[in-house]
């Protein structure tokens, strides 16, 4: 069980949520609507992980965003799951280049995402481990940029989608029983994908954000 605090400034996603959390089996300790009532609550209750929109009152940009990186400052191993409404690369960019800062986990799911209740509690529960957990759309959405910059073309299609993956923070088991295949070949895919991409190929979070970092260098946002 965790202690969540949520943000969301739709009331009825926001209900939702709690629903969705609580039973669930974990503790939403405060639900609030704007990015200034989540930095109290979270000073006030200091959850084991914060759910939070990106695009919240006032100016419905991205305050929810703004807010992460304030809190990451001042609790480094607080664990974030940020959700969007629509892929924006760029509030990826920001919450891995601003929110990687701190040491705790860190995820960055579409919306649509919450409706896969298994998949989304599963997100919640590894970015609270103190993972890197990034949405496969939104991972789908770099490669093709990546692809339109004509920088993964070194790439087969079975290593485009192993990388997919292990952006997606999948460990090399997973990724094999995704894919159907056996662990070595993950193993030899990865290495593949390393080298083709100079990559350093370390396990864990510095393997995402190494990938993702890679996937942000030269395309377009």
């Amino acid at each position: 069980m965790f202690r969540v605090v949520l943000a969301e400034d739709s009331v009825l996603l926001r209900a939702g949520l709690v629903e969705l959390l609580t039973s669930g089996g974990h503790e939403v300790v405060a639900a609030v609507g704007d990015a200034e009532a989540l930095v109290s609550a979270v000073d006030e209750h200091r959850p084991d992980v914060v759910v939070t929109d990106v695009r919240m009152p006032p100016g419905h940009h991205d305050e929810g965003l703004r807010a992460v990186m304030v809190l990451r400052r001042r609790y480094a191993d607080l664990p974030v799951l940020v959700l969007s409404q629509y892929v924006a690369t760029v509030y990826a960019t920001q919450l891995l280049s601003g929110g990687g800062a701190g040491t705790g986990g860190l995820g960055y799911l579409l919306k649509d995402r919450v409706g896969e209740v298994s998949e989304f509690l599963d997100a919640l529960a590894r970015v609270a481990a103190g993972h890197t957990v990034i949405d496969p759309e939104v991972v789908r959405v770099l490669l093709v940029q990546q692809a339109q910059a004509e920088t993964l073309g070194r790439l087969t299609s079975r290593e485009q989608e192993v990388l997919a993956l292990m952006a997606q923070g999948l460990n090399n088991q997973a990724i094999a029983q995704r894919l159907t295949i056996t662990e070595s070949s993950v193993v030899k895919h990865a290495s593949n994908i390393f080298m083709k991409l100079d990559l350093d190929p370390t396990d864990g979070n510095r393997r995402v954000l190494a990938v993702l970092a890679h996937l942000r260098g030269s395309g377009p946002e």
